[in-house]
């Protein structure tokens, strides 16, 4: 019974661990690693072919997006999840295929009038539609046995639509072991959702430490906020553009705008547009439609049993197609831009940002985390240009950030989580925080609260039985790992450029011509420059 942390370990995305138990493996989350590299050389921890089940905490990316590129290199399994999270699922891994397969097209363009080597998406549509027929839905506080080994229950964790920490019980032989995964643990009084729901405790507990250093603080007047940039923006003259993640975030987001429109907080714009510019944050809206006895709070159910839906307002405006993207930026009234994706990583969020960084009349609002080596990161520490498309930016726009309007809990918050339980764990493992943070959160739960903690490296290996570590990780910085991705990016070029120079040369068998032997001096030439 071996559990092994495979990613989110002393960083906040890339979430995996892995499960051995009796015959069977098991991953709980299989995350992408966020960043500059999104989708660059991804790679798995683990043999796809092996694996026999998933259990996904929640749908995004972070937590869920290298499912099809298992499903791609062999794996056959089930996924099981909530209902909600499966909806998500369904729209947001497609999408993310879309994107690659989008930026591929674009990259090889490219490749083609510059004689690159083609560059290959991580996975496809299909693979990301195979991945979704993989899914099975789960309900909330519910025992479901998956086999003699494992059983499961899923409780809200208030963290996004359909979240849930996970509490698995392992059997082997004659030993019985149970686990708590916290996956992200929700901030309590958020709009829409419930808030956490109190596990009742476990052997071991797994928990997330994003916000495991600091305090949100006294929860902050969020309308009023937001109400106070949008009339300064607007009477600027420029645009209040919002990177925001397309699921949970766009849709609290309409949540405070639909009341400011209501109350008339900017009586200087009271018509003024909101477009949700992201196919996916629309298509999540109408899953979050589709949701609402399972997850939505009393608050919001109180407005839903009125006949209001409290994500439609007068002047929202969706934008679906590439053309409803442009006109856009091509209309010069004040606006709301709302668009994904909530790191700037990915997405129309960058063309958004690249019409309206260089304006200082306009102002950029972050609502959510923005990770280390991420663009929204960068903005926020006060970059004074960056590049977009292979162009300079100069950053003249007004950088605002919501604090506290985050997903996460803070470290009260994930304190009151873990003292809720009514079991004791006998070792608590810290997860999915910044390096520093996890070491941090750890020991401010052993020093002050009592527990055994430990904030493991991807890599370690630990007994459940037994409850000894058997291997320790490797310490390694998310600048070490992009460096090795894009290193390893280099390399499968060099072998596609390799395998290129064969067919080349193969084309051209039996030929004699000068230009062929120019060509065969040239290879040896660079084979002696290389090969000492």
């Amino acid at each position: 019974m071996i559990l092994t942390f495979l990613g989110a370990d002393h960083e906040v995305t890339g979430s995996c661990h892995f499960i051995q138990v009796g015959d069977k493996k098991v991953l709980v989350d299989c995350g992408m690693e966020q960043g500059k590299d999104i989708y660059v050389n991804q790679e798995l921890p683990v043999l796809a072919g092996e694996i026999d089940y998933i259990f996904l905490t929640h749908a995004h990316i972070d937590h869920s997006g290298l499912i099809p590129l298992m499903v791609k290199q062999g794996f056959k399994g089930q996924v099981f999840a909530t209902r909600a999270t499966c909806d998500l699922c369904n729209i947001m891994l497609r999408d993310s295929a879309h994107i690659q397969e989008f930026e591929a097209e674009w990259r090889n363009r490219k490749a083609k009038r510059s004689g690159e080597a083609p560059y290959e998406p991580i996975y496809t549509m299909d693979d990301a539609v195979a991945a979704c027929e993989l899914l099975v839905p789960v309900d909330y506080d519910c025992m479901v046995k998956i086999c003699d080994e494992i059983s499961v229950r899923y409780e809200d964790a208030g963290h996004l639509l359909g979240s849930a920490s996970i509490k698995m019980f392992l059997t082997e032989g004659e030993e019985k072991r149970t686990i708590i995964f916290s996956g992200d643990v929700g901030n309590i009084n958020k709009p829409i959702i419930k808030d956490p729901t109190p596990m009742d405790g476990a052997d071991y507990v797994l928990i997330e430490s994003t916000y495991g250093d600091r305090l949100h603080g006294d929860r902050p007047d969020y309308v009023g906020a937001l109400a106070r940039i949008l009339n300064e923006t607007f009477e600027r003259g420029g645009n209040v553009v919002i990177p925001s993640f397309a699921v949970g975030r766009t849709q609290e987001m309409l949540y405070f705008l639909r009341i400011i429109k209501k109350e008339n907080m900017v009586p200087g714009f009271p018509h003024f547009q909101v477009y949700v510019d992201s196919p996916l944050a629309v298509e999540a809206t109408n899953v979050f439609n589709n949701n609402i006895i399972d997850c939505f709070d009393d608050e919001t159910m109180e407005l839903i049993n009125q006949g209001i839906n409290p994500l439609r307002f007068e002047g929202l405006n969706v934008s679906v197609t590439t053309q409803d993207s442009i006109a856009i930026n091509e209309d010069m009234k004040p606006k709301v831009i709302l668009s994904a994706s909530g790191m700037c990583e990915a997405g129309r969020i960058r063309h958004h940002l690249k019409h309206n960084l260089w304006r200082e009349e306009c102002t950029v609002l972050f609502v959510g985390y923005q990770a280390v080596g991420t663009l929204g990161r960068s903005l926020l520490e006060g970059a004074k240009s960056v590049k977009l498309f292979g162009e300079e930016i100069a950053v003249n726009a007004h950088i605002e950030n919501l604090k506290g309007v985050s997903g996460h809990a803070d470290q009260k918050g994930l304190i009151n989580w873990m003292e809720s339980m009514m079991k004791k764990p006998d070792k608590v493992f810290v997860v999915h925080g910044e390096d520093q943070v996890c070491d941090t959160f750890a020991e401010l739960l052993s020093k002050q609260h009592g527990y055994d903690t430990y904030a493991p490296y991807s890599g370690t290996e630990f007994d459940l039985i037994s409850g000894e570590l058997i291997k320790e990780g490797i310490p390694q910085r998310i600048a070490e790992k992009a460096k090795k991705r894009r290193a390893n990016g280099i390399y499968d070029n060099l072998v596609s450029a390799g395998n290129r120079l064969m067919a080349v040369i193969k084309r051209n068998e039996g030929g004699a011509n000068k230009d062929l032997a120019r060509f065969t001096s040239q290879i040896q030439s660079l084979c002696d420059k290389w090969d000492r």
